[in-house]
């Protein structure tokens, strides 16, 4: 299938799930030898990947995580407990293997590549240990604060998500089986948290959390800062594109066009956290059967995010109080999935095992 060229391509090439492939798998799964349905929802995995290849032998053995990252113009407002100087930093961590996500990846055998969407400092892939890991995509060098206009232009946004795209169907041409969404960028859960309340509908005492720790006073400021964000900008929640150029981030946008790439070219996608879904709304805003193709990692610490997965219906495959981001609860849940489809392919019938059935 070739790369599309546009937002809109993408989104007419686009088909829910099908049914009958759900169908199929289901027949498959009730003639394993065990208790009908006796691994729970990891045979609602494994059909809808069945259903998300259209195929009853479903392949996961490929992996890998895209991390995307940005800065944000927001983080002089006080909204971030770190530096902006971290997102910089942090980046070549991941480069030279030694972050959370790395050591994570490692353990589910799946490649980081990382995408500079928009961070201040220019890295040179060439100048940097792990450079080969590194795509230079840069829309600008961060966002501007959306507390004094919107972040971006809605040029750059569809920049942003056009970026994704490609990126996602470089690695689904490479052999990529599953892609894994992952994030970087100081206060990145203020557009985060402002997406979500925009295009969920919640109030920001329910969306808005602590991000990488601020305290009461920084929470208070944070919250400040989004309600005067959107009431400066007034996002319109049935636009994703606007909302993204009004209070999102580079980075989010290049997730949103992750997810879109991932049901176009018929390919899973897993969800990290907060920031990442946040860029899951985007994209559903964009093309609501974009979810059909997404599995939700884990459920976030930030308050807001069940709320999120809710909206899109989605639940989190892993629950375990995580917050870090960087596609780490995504990239472990990968290897959940994977574990489903295992079972799908290579657990044996009622027949081939010479067990009776009921």
């Amino acid at each position: 299938m070739k790369p599309p060229k546009s937002i809109g391509e993408i989104i007419d090439g686009i088909q829910p799930i099908e049914p009958e492939w759900i169908e199929k798998a289901r027949g498959r799964t009730a003639q394993l030898v065990m208790p009908p349905r006796a691994l729970g929802r990891l045979h609602e995995m494994a059909e809808r990947c069945c259903a998300i290849q259209r195929t009853l032998s479903p392949r996961l053995d490929i992996k890998a995580v895209a991390v995307m990252a940005g800065d944000h113009g927001v983080a002089a407002e006080g909204v971030s407990a770190f530096p902006q100087a971290v997102t910089g930093a942090m980046v070549q961590t991941f480069l030279a293997g030694g972050a959370g996500i790395n050591a994570i990846a490692r353990h589910a055998g799946a490649q980081v590549w990382v995408v500079d969407m928009g961070i201040i400092p220019s890295i040179d892939p060439q100048e940097v240990r792990g450079g080969h890991y590194l795509k230079v995509s840069k829309v600008a060098a961060g966002t501007a604060s959306f507390l004094r206009g919107p972040a971006m232009s809605r040029s750059q946004a569809e920049q942003a998500v056009m970026t994704g795209i490609s990126h996602a169907a470089d690695l689904f041409e490479s052999g990529v089986e599953i892609l894994g969404t992952g994030d970087m960028g100081i206060a990145n859960t203020t557009p985060s948290a402002a997406i979500g309340a925009v295009i969920t509908g919640a109030g920001l005492e329910d969306m808005v959390g602590r991000g990488t720790g601020v305290d009461d006073a920084g929470l208070r400021r944070k919250k400040e800062v989004i309600a005067g964000g959107l009431a400066l900008n007034h996002p319109n929640a049935k636009d994703g594109l606007d909302v993204l150029a009004k209070v999102g981030g580079f980075e989010i946008g290049g997730i949103a066009g992750l997810a879109l790439a991932g049901a176009y070219f018929r390919k899973p996608v897993v969800v990290d956290g907060f920031i990442s879904t946040a860029g899951a709304l985007i994209a559903q805003a964009l093309c609501p059967a974009v979810t059909g193709y997404l599995f939700a990692g884990h459920q976030s610490e930030e308050p807001g995010h069940k709320l999120m997965l809710r909206h899109l219906g989605l639940s989190p495959i892993l629950d375990l109080g995580m917050r870090l981001g960087e596609g780490t609860g995504g990239c472990l849940a990968m290897t959940i999935l994977q574990g489903a489809v295992r079972v799908f392919n290579e657990v044996m019938t009622f027949e081939q095992a010479g067990v009776p059935g009921k």
